[in-house]
Formats: C-alpha cells, structure tokens, sequence
C-alpha cells in the first residue's frame, strides 16, 4: 500500500514541488556533516531522491570531480529529477536493491524510512552499499505530538509517514542492523526556514529557548525537529 501511494501518482497529488522548497536547506546539512567529518567523496548516492533538487545543490556545492546518482519508485519523481540531470548527475527509476551499483563512497537517506513498511530489512540492505552512510530522520514523536495526536494523523496523511520516531528509538534502530553511529546532530526546518503555519510560527520561539538551554529535553517535549547522522 505506501508504495502505490509514490508509484500511482497520489503523493505527487498531495505534493506537488515534492518538497523540493526544503531542499537546498537539507543539503546544506548534508555538506556539513561532511565537512566536519572530513569525508571526502568521489561517488555519492540518494537512494529516495525524490525530485532531485538535494542532489542537485550537493552538485552545485560540491567539487568537480565527484558523482552523484539518485534512485527512486516513484516515475512521477523521476521525470521531475530528470530536469536537473548532468554528466556528472544521473537519476535513475527502479527499486535502488535490485540494481548492480558499485560500493559509493556516501550513501544518503534523507527523510525515507518514516515512509518504509519494513525498515529494518531496508536499513539492512542499504548498509552494504555504501562505505558511509547519511540518514535524515524525523523525530515525530514528541510530548506535544502524543498529546495533540494530530500532528502525527497529518505526517500520516498527507506526506506518508508510516513509522515515527525519537531520538533514541531512531539510533537504536540503526545499531540493531549493524551500523557504527560515527556523529549525529538535531535540525529543524520548521525553525531554520519560514513558517509554513501560524501554530509553527508561533512555536518558533519556544522551541529556539527551549533548545538553548537543554536540547534533548526541548526536542521530547516541543518537537518540530530532525536528525542527521553519520554512520558506517
């Protein structure tokens, strides 16, 4: 069923730029987990690319000589990545497990496996095909959330969200299928880019207070954040 939802056309329906608004911001966190982790890649792959805008600002920002490929189900994704397609970026239709890819220096993973049926069988398989890996990963799960319940019913309903997530539930996640967490850090666009609402225009300032003094707790309790992090 969640794959027909990108394969059929509905998720394109419900979002139409395919959150490619968001993207620019998101490679900017990707460059620097990569930059402060002084990785120097070759061969970088998005598996889930979407509409391909990441890859493309990681192109942009990025040296020369590196490649960059991205995979995703979705035809409908596909012909809107394909606009931004180069020499040195590709994009490509097909489910990523069955294709013959050599060993990428970074495979990325930006905000997929809340939308998986069987996460842990997908973490399993993406582990062998990278030699480090980047996974963005919403943390739903927050007090205010489980409290208003609606937050979580709307991810559900109108961006896919199968599987929600906290911190620690996210990074054991990835320690259960064998990843070596090497750096993590929080984001969150909702405080970082213009409000989309006026409930998080006005949660801004508390989640930015709140953060200040005590990050983890600010995160449990308000929300509205994600986590990058860096495994091999």
């Amino acid at each position: 069923m969640s794959k027909e939802l990108y394969i059929g056309g509905k998720y394109l329906k419900q979002n139409p730029t395919w959150h490619s608004e968001d993207s620019p911001w998101k490679a900017k966190q990707i460059l620097k987990i990569i930059k402060r982790n002084t990785l120097q890649p070759k061969q970088i792959c998005e598996v889930g690319c979407g509409a391909g805008e990441i890859l493309y600002q990681l192109s942009l920002n990025m040296k020369n000589d590196i490649s960059f490929v991205g995979y995703d189900i979705s035809p409908q994704a596909i012909e809107l990545s394909k606009l931004k397609a180069s020499p040195r970026l590709r994009f490509i239709e097909g489910d990523f497990f069955r294709e013959k890819t050599p060993l990428f220096d970074i495979a990325i993973t930006i905000d997929v496996i809340e939308h998986v049926d069987n996460y842990y069988d997908f973490l399993r398989q993406i582990r062998g095909r990278g030699k480090y890996k980047i996974f963005h990963i919403p943390l739903d799960l927050s007090a205010q959330s489980v409290l208003r319940g609606s937050p979580l019913m709307s991810r559900r309903n109108n961006v896919g969200h199968i599987h929600y997530f906290t911190k620690e539930t996210a990074l054991a996640a990835l320690s259960d299928t064998g990843y070596k967490i090497i750096d993590y850090f929080y984001t969150s666009s909702l405080v970082d880019l213009p409000s989309k609402s006026a409930a998080n225009f006005l949660a801004r300032w508390p989640r930015k207070i709140l953060f200040h003094l005590n990050k983890d707790i600010s995160v449990r309790i308000l929300g509205g954040y994600s986590l990058m992090v860096l495994a091999e």
